[in-house]
């Protein structure tokens, strides 16, 4: 079977190299805001919207006209698949799958994509790679790359260069070395319940972070906007991101690669994240209820990573052979697994689950895991295919 995996690694680019990458980064952000704000002009005016090949010649213009002469000082093909990104918006967001195309901004996401891999040379030997009009750039090369290059993208975080290498690779088909399965209930107390009545504690990365990153930002909005002094307060601020996003997903590889490895079989909720964390604020007409409550439990809920846990659990299962099964989330924590009665009051407190009929007594989400993994076994029984949340992308995965 054919395996996509994508490897990151940290560039060391010299003082030129650093600068043609800003200026290459934004001439894609230029490019695909210019073609948003046109395809938003042709809609106005009740046109079509352009395809990729309309607006590839739109592309050739830009690049030889005028107003816009540095264009052509990127390379060609990072600019068309900034095209190619567009047209995928529009796609996901006319099949409901994501809100409309929004203008990039300067310093957020700066990024671009040499999808040839004719272009890429990497020399694992002397661990250096070369891309078009940047040249031999070396890079932390801390694992092999497995497989054909297919494609490099290159991106700003934290105020270092990142480049991740997408390969493609013919694997054979896995076998679950593991044959015991489990049912996991994710919370914020406890970030993982299982149903063997193991839990792992939660990291709260940006819990630990969030006074350091408040008196940062803080000394940001007084200093005068675009200033030296105010870029480099942002600079203090993006680090503080980047150390925060590095420890969750650094804590979310350990834990789901233990999980994989250690299981055939998984079995979680299906969550929506995203209306669970929605706002509580209200209307000025209609204003909302317990809002402060509300906003603390949606920074808990965001802090946890449940729908990237649950992304890397998905392919890492695939990899090993393994299975994962998502099951509905409705009285999970109130069905008493001895008896299966359903009632609010089987749940007395958060942690502490009692049934009302029989008297069984556990804790609350060791038995919301037990039955999550006895919904999970009902599913497999009934030979349905292979659960996986719609929005996760079957895509190549990053290696940290």
């Amino acid at each position: 079977m054919q395996r996509l995996q994508a490897f990151k690694y940290e560039l060391m680019p010299n003082g030129e190299q650093q600068r043609n990458m800003r200026r290459f980064a934004g001439s894609c952000r230029f490019v695909f805001n210019k073609a948003l704000a046109l395809q938003k002009d042709r809609y106005e005016r009740g046109e079509k919207k352009l395809g990729y090949a309309g607006l590839r010649k739109e592309l050739t213009v830009w690049r030889n006209g005028a107003e816009t002469p540095w264009l052509a000082d990127a390379p060609i093909h990072p600019l068309q698949q900034t095209l190619k990104d567009l047209e995928r918006a529009y796609g996901n967001f006319f099949a409901k799958r994501a809100a409309f195309p929004r203008f990039k901004k300067k310093g957020q996401r700066d990024s671009f994509r040499y999808p040839d891999p004719k272009q890429i040379k990497l020399d694992q030997g002397n661990g250096r790679i070369f891309l078009p009009k940047l040249g031999w750039m070396r890079l932390r090369l801390s694992r092999k790359v497995l497989g054909d290059v297919r494609n490099a993208t290159v991106s700003l975080s934290g105020g270092k260069w990142f480049v991740s290498i997408q390969t493609e690779r013919e694997v054979e088909q896995p076998v679950p070395q593991a044959t015991s399965a489990v049912g996991i209930d994710v919370g914020v107390a406890r970030f993982a319940t299982f149903s063997d009545g193991m839990f792992l504690a939660p990291l709260n990365s940006f819990k630990k972070h969030e006074v350091r990153l408040r008196r940062y930002q803080r000394a940001m909005s007084r200093k005068v906007k675009f200033s030296s002094n105010w870029k480099k307060a942002k600079a203090r601020v993006q680090r503080i991101h980047a150390r925060i996003g590095n420890a969750r997903r650094d804590f979310l590889h350990k834990a789901t690669t233990a999980i994989s490895q250690n299981h055939a079989m998984v079995a979680i909720e299906d969550l929506q994240v995203r209306s669970m964390s929605r706002s509580a604020a209200g209307t000025t007409e209609q204003p909302g209820k317990n809002v402060r409550a509300k906003s603390g439990l949606n920074k808990s809920i965001l802090d946890q990573g449940w729908f990237e846990f649950r992304r890397q659990l998905d392919y890492k299962l695939a990899w090993s052979g393994g299975w994962l099964i998502a099951v509905p989330p409705q009285n999970t924590s109130r069905t008493c697994p001895a008896c299966g009665c359903v009632s609010a009051g089987n749940r007395t407190t958060q942690a502490k689950f009692t049934c009302v009929d029989c008297g069984f007594e556990d804790n609350a989400d060791v038995v919301g895991a037990i039955n999550i993994l006895a919904r999970g076994h009902r599913v497999a029984a009934c030979g349905e295919a292979r659960q996986s949340a719609p929005s996760v992308k079957q895509e190549p995965t990053e290696a940290i």
